[in-house]
């Protein structure tokens, strides 16, 4: 688990027009903190470390340490709403998590050993990701930065699933917990296809052969 410390102050200030003027001061970032067993309270997050934060891909998925003017919050982020052409972020929303409770996040999924992937190198395969994050539940003190899945052996033809991952302990995958219907493929190595391109290129080399005898 990560640790990231954002720095934030309590917003008096609400309503669109305040955060549209709190943007444009252009040095905190308009957020709410809810969940637990306190009231939702709106925030405004400091933006230099809050735009470093963002651009760690463990950022999404760790549990953040939210110091409200003194006051330390134990969250997640929720959601971020971005500016729709402007490199931007207009709002945050961050829960709070409790120590004692599992929490449902989805995380990373990093494929390695793809350099050395029988199934690509001595097969002649490609790999089709089909799933960039995996949804999982633990205790916040649990929560993977990212889950990790070796390729290397994996040979052509082959399907991998949710249920071939190996979960750190303490961590459950939310979709096998309702049951085998739902472990989901997540990769799989198949035959590279043959682009239309290279079939022409090769009838027009055949062609070539041809005329010239």
């Amino acid at each position: 688990m990560s640790d990231f410390i954002l720095n934030a102050t309590v917003r008096h200030d609400l309503g669109k027009g305040a955060s549209r003027r709190l943007r444009r001061a252009n040095q905190q970032v308009p957020a709410v903190v809810y969940g637990g067993e306190k009231a939702p309270q709106s925030i405004s997050v400091e933006k230099t470390a809050f735009y470093k934060a963002i651009e760690d891909e463990s950022f999404f998925s760790s549990v953040i340490k939210l110091v409200i003017e003194g006051s330390e919050e134990q969250v997640v982020v929720r959601d971020l709403q971005r500016h729709p052409f402007k490199p931007l972020l207009t709002h945050a929303d961050f829960l709070r998590v409790d120590a004692t409770h599992e929490i449902t996040m989805n995380v990373p999924l990093h494929v390695v050993g793809e350099e050395s992937c029988v199934g690509i190198k001595d097969q002649g395969g490609e790999l089709h990701v089909l799933a960039n994050e995996v949804a999982i539940s633990c205790l916040p003190k649990d929560l993977p930065d990212y889950l990790e899945i070796d390729i290397s052996a994996v040979e052509l033809g082959t399907t991998l699933h949710l249920s071939d991952l190996t979960l750190p302990a303490g961590v459950t995958s939310v979709d096998l917990s309702h049951g085998e219907d739902h472990d989901n493929a997540i990769l799989s190595i198949t035959k590279m296809k043959v682009r239309a391109s290279d079939s022409d290129d090769a009838e027009e080399g055949g062609s070539e052969e041809g005329s010239a005898e």
